[in-house]
Parts: C-alpha cells; structure tokens; sequence
C-alpha cells in the first residue's frame, strides 16, 4: 500500500551542505524537514509569527530520523509529509525520496506540541486546521 502524504515539497542539495565526504551533512536534513513543515503550515493558513503574537509557540519535543541513502551536492529530491493530531502532540510523518528516481533517503517522525501562554496545551487553531487537512484526505 502507498503512504499517503498531504504535502510535498521538493529542494537541490546545495554544495555547502555536505560534508568532506561529499554527502549531505546530517545536521541538514533537519532543516529540510523544519523547512517542509513551515511551508505546508503556511500553505494550510498558519503563520508561526501570528500564532506567536496570540501567545502559541510551537516546539519541537522529539525527532526521530532514519537516513537509508544519501544525498549527494545537486541531487533534487523532494520531502512528503503527513501530518497527524494525537492528545497534545503534533505528529510530522516525513520522508525525503531522491528525484528522479524516488530512492527512499530518509525516513522522519517529528513529535512537536505547543506552549500556550508558557503552559503546554493544544492549540485549537493548530488542531482544527489539521483536522481539516484530514478530512480533506
């Protein structure tokens, strides 16, 4: 069976972000993945500076990666993600697939949650438009 994704977003290695063995450094990898999941935010109608300005900040609280081929300077590839709601954690499932040829390259699972006013909580602008991305699926 196919993963289901409900954004994908795709980038170029740039040369400065391997490293002496010519490979993708793996400290990079998390900025692709923080990168995706900010951009698929936007594209669903969350901004972080207006949820920061109305006292919810969202944090990162786990990240597990799974590096199975690297990437290389110049390879394209793209970043799938499928976003979950469970109690007060927001689940980031993301893979990265080399271009063209879909190579899996890693597989993410980013645990994030908010604090809202300095209290962890759920934020009900956060869950409602994850909500919505899911009945939309």
């Amino acid at each position: 069976m196919e993963q289901q994704y409900d954004y994908e977003l795709e980038f170029k290695v740039r040369d400065y972000e391997c490293d002496l063995q010519g490979i993708v450094n793996n400290s990079v990898y998390q900025n692709y993945l923080e990168h995706t999941r900010h951009e698929f935010l936007n594209d669903i109608g969350l901004n972080f500076t207006e949820l920061f300005e109305k006292g919810i900040v969202a944090v990162v609280a786990r990240a597990d990666m799974q590096f199975k081929t690297p990437l290389k300077s110049n390879d394209k590839f793209v970043v799938k993600l499928r976003a979950e709601h469970e109690g007060i954690k927001y689940m980031f499932y993301q893979d990265i697939y080399r271009l063209p040829d879909n190579k899996l390259c890693l597989k993410g699972v980013i645990t994030t949650t908010t604090l809202i006013n300095g209290r962890l909580g759920v934020s009900t602008e956060i869950k409602d438009a994850l909500a919505e991305v899911k009945a939309n699926r």
